[in-house]
């Protein structure tokens, strides 16, 4: 079988209940495969294709995608990936799976899940909520963590010729203009000069793995409430292979170009908590070329698609959508650094979250929690009770080195910051402000005691070790000269952050 023309007695063969045991039957087409869905079992076969990055125009191509996929998949999701099947011609002229014919056809047997429970699907239904946001950053944290390193990549090259497939692969789409696709690859292209060697170092720190490789949010489940990601990139392990953050960038980008910035930002932020690699802060110089290239990519996958028949009323974002969101993303944005002082209980925490998602570059600021940070140097989950012994003046002048140390880090690599912590002494806050004093705010939270005692008191989950005994201890800080401004956070989050936004628009 050399096209897809050839490929329609197939279809129509797995098209027909009456081979699924009687199920009914859903077919679901993307630019390189048709998934059947039957009963508790999906048949995906390859689409007799050929694109300037993969050719599933042959038999053989077809089954060792198949098998290919199989392979790289059950990493990710052993409990969705079966076995590759032949599709046969029997003796009598017939179709049959798994027959003792002729294989005309290979198909990927999976594990049926309710397709509806997709991220995509969820999106659509206002249903991506910060819970799953947070569980979509440890999702994929965990997934880097297994995923093998590989050497001697090139991924600077391969990235350098992804720009230029993305803008060669366009030119054609006439809903992009030309002149801005161009713009668009010479920017990225330029923007891969400065961050070369940069990405350079991380190869050769073992941070270029062979990861998912298409991680969007139609390719990440929910199976039994925790997110799965599967159908990862089979067919060409180079395209598959880059920087961890190149990965996870396909993610935030869509997320970003569903309007979800919030979910962005704490799936960002929980990566990053997650992996504690320091040197990741560093990396996110090259984050906004990433998540860039990624929107190019979905551009001109999106363009593909819409060569299809039958395409154009499943899609709602086009490619002239994508690129423009492509531009924006290289577009440079000024780095803040703002720190959130006050006594526990105050709200610094709440007003961190809700204010990252609104300070450029995308996806938001980098938020970093002094709880959080004093429970990673320990070795502790986020979540367990510290003894005394982690809060003496020498253990919390570490916490705050590491706090600085991270935001000196982020924002030389041209990212916002937002420092949580009570920042009770001088020194402490006049550490943060020195790092950069150009971009450098800080507001001290405030509220009566009475507030913080039910606040700190109805906590749960939480990573800060703050009690009703801290926080009455508290009241006898010596907080000295405090220049921060001063905001009154009694009141709703919704107000603190109201206030806290008008404060920082402030010149």
């Amino acid at each position: 079988m050399t096209s897809e023309d050839s490929q329609q007695p197939v279809i129509d063969f797995l098209s027909d209940p009456a081979n699924h045991g009687g199920a009914s039957v859903k077919r679901i087409d993307t630019h390189i495969a048709s998934v059947f869905l039957a009963g508790e079992r999906a048949l995906k076969i390859k689409r007799a294709v050929r694109f300037p990055f993969l050719d599933f125009s042959t038999l053989k191509a077809r089954r060792m995608a198949c098998e290919a996929e199989i392979a790289v998949n059950r990493a990710f999701a052993p409990s969705i990936y079966r076995r590759v099947l032949a599709i046969t011609r029997e003796i009598n002229g017939y179709l049959a799976l798994a027959g003792k014919g002729e294989p005309v056809e290979w198909a990927v047997e999976m594990r049926r899940f309710d397709e509806s429970q997709t991220c995509d699907h969820l999106a659509d239904a206002g249903r991506l909520n910060e819970s799953l946001a947070d569980a979509l950053g440890r999702a994929v944290a965990a997934a880097h963590r297994a995923a093998p390193t590989v050497t001697n990549s090139h991924f600077t090259e391969a990235l350098a010729e992804i720009i230029e497939q993305n803008e060669a692969e366009l030119a054609s789409e006439p809903s992009v203009s030309l002149q801005d696709l161009r713009a668009l690859a010479a920017a990225a292209l330029a923007a891969l000069e400065r961050v070369k060697p940069l990405l350079l170092a991380r190869e050769r720190a073992g941070l270029v793995r062979r990861c998912h490789g298409d991680l969007h949010l139609g390719n990440i489940v929910l199976i039994d409430a925790k997110p799965v990601l599967f159908d990862s990139i089979e067919f060409d392990d180079r395209i598959a292979t880059g920087d961890v953050l190149y990965d996870l960038a396909f993610l935030l980008m869509d997320l970003i170009e569903r309007g979800l910035h919030q979910a962005a930002n704490i799936a960002f932020n929980r990566y990053l908590a997650d992996t504690q690699r320091i040197h990741d802060l560093d990396a996110l110089a090259a984050l906004p070329l990433f998540m860039s290239t990624r929107a190019a990519i979905r551009a001109k996958v999106t363009a593909a698609r819409l060569r299809q028949p039958g395409s154009q009323a499943e899609l709602t974002h086009g490619p002239r959508d994508y690129a423009a969101l492509a531009q924006k993303l290289l577009l440079p944005g000024k780095p803040r650094l703002v720190a959130i002082g006050g006594l526990s209980g105050t709200g610094k925490s709440l007003l961190a979250r809700a204010l990252a998602p609104r300070l450029h570059p995308l996806p938001g600021a980098v938020v970093l929690r002094s709880d959080v940070e004093r429970k990673a140097l320990l070795g502790a989950a986020e979540t367990d009770k510290l003894p005394e012994a982690a809060y003496t003046k020498e253990a919390t002048a570490k916490v705050y080195a590491v706090l600085a140390e991270k935001a000196r880090r982020a924002v030389s690599a041209g990212h916002s910051v937002i420092v949580d912590a009570v920042f009770a002494k001088h020194g402490e806050r006049a550490q943060i402000a020195k790092i950069e004093p150009d971009a450098f705010e800080g507001i001290f939270l405030t509220a009566e005691l009475e507030t913080r005692l039910a606040r700190v008191t109805s906590r749960s989950g939480d990573p800060s070790d703050a009690d009703a005994i801290v926080a009455r201890k508290q009241e006898e800080f010596d907080l000295g000269n405090i220049k921060w401004p001063n905001l009154d956070a009694s009141g709703t989050p919704e107000e603190t952050l109201i206030r806290a936004e008008a404060m920082l628009e402030q010149p």
